[in-house]
């Protein structure tokens, strides 16, 4: 990894928190796809910190990941609290974007989708081929719903590994795809990995993001609550109250 000793990480539940904005982040992964050391992405947000303290192997996955990004109003205020106030929150998204049109200015590169449904996947295909048509190959594969056996995993891994991509994002919601890039990552040829989740749904176009003015806002978590309110009600009244509930016994360190 790139080392860049201006902006050091903080640690929030003793998982790395990077501070870096999306334009510093950015070459560290252009520097993977072009022969570097390899390179790996995840979020952070109040409710995957809280369910990491009871989740050994997703909080060792969280505490091995290249970049962790602050992904979440909740992780944006426990930095101010911290004294640290030029932490930029980046969602998958941002760097999804970010990324893919990189990519699309480098030409020839190959992009591999895993995860959610094959529905879904072909919808995500159909709109990169047509928005970034530089990229010299899409690939995707939806894997089996539930606990795969060894040789579907070693299945997986050898597609994607045949494939070739330069580009590998992983959209199978928090904390399978974490833990799953953390238990495969030896065995992947790939120069950068990134877990992504809703975003394999928000570019698909099968689940709305928030308008600008929520996100800009900090409230995109009610936006979603609203929209899906039986799967996000655990993460902003059971997690979210955890979390600050932390804070304020000054249970962070670093």
């Amino acid at each position: 990894m790139v080392e860049q000793p201006a902006r050091k990480p903080f640690s929030l539940m003793d998982v790395r928190i990077n501070t870096y904005p999306l334009d510093m982040l950015l070459p560290d992964t252009i520097t993977a796809i072009e022969g570097g050391p390899r390179i790996t992405f995840a979020c952070a947000n109040p409710h995957s910190l809280v369910e990491a303290q009871k989740d050994k192997d997703f909080f060792s996955a969280l505490q091995w990941f290249d970049h962790v990004v602050a992904d979440g109003v909740g992780v944006i205020l426990a930095a101010k609290l911290k004294g640290r106030f030029n932490i930029p929150r980046i969602t998958g998204a941002d760097y999804y974007f970010t990324l893919m049109a990189a990519l699309n200015e480098m030409g020839g590169k190959k992009v591999f989708f895993l995860g959610s449904t094959d529905a879904v996947l072909s919808r995500i295909r159909n709109r990169a081929l047509i928005e970034y048509p530089n990229i010299a190959a899409i690939e995707t594969f939806s894997p089996p719903f539930g606990e795969w056996s060894d040789h579907d995993n070693a299945k997986i891994i050898e597609k994607i590994n045949s494939f070739a991509p330069d580009v590998l994002w992983v959209g199978m919601t928090a904390p399978r795809q974490e833990k799953w890039i953390f238990r495969s990552h030896d065995n992947l040829s790939v120069p950068f990995v990134g877990a992504i989740g809703a975003v394999f749904d928000f570019y698909a176009g099968t689940y709305r993001r928030a308008p600008v003015w929520m996100r800009e806002w900090g409230l995109e978590w009610l936006y979603r609550l609203s929209k899906e309110p039986r799967r996000m009600w655990k993460r902003n009244f059971v997690s979210a109250p955890k979390f600050f509930s932390a804070l304020l016994r000054h249970r962070f360190q670093g």
